[in-house]
């Protein structure tokens, strides 16, 4: 479905790897944290002393990700 949007709206998809680690990685400081459980919601990075929503950050971590494989590709 997200391929046919992403054409239809001239705009590029790019894959991001199942396995990439997105809820466990800061957003601001880039430390890896570990697995969670899936009932842990709110966690607080253990460098930086970020506090994050699991999701909001996985989102920031994905579009990082994916930009990052997009300039790798260029």
């Amino acid at each position: 479905m997200l391929e046919y949007k992403a054409a239809r709206y001239g705009r590029t998809l790019t894959r991001v790897d199942r396995a990439f680690p997105s809820s466990q990685v800061c957003s601001a400081c880039g430390h890896r944290d570990g697995p969670k459980p899936l009932h842990v919601r709110v966690w607080t990075c253990g460098r930086c002393g970020t506090r994050h929503d699991r999701d909001w950050n996985a989102g920031v971590n994905i579009k990082h990700e994916g930009r990052r494989i997009r300039a790798a590709a260029s």
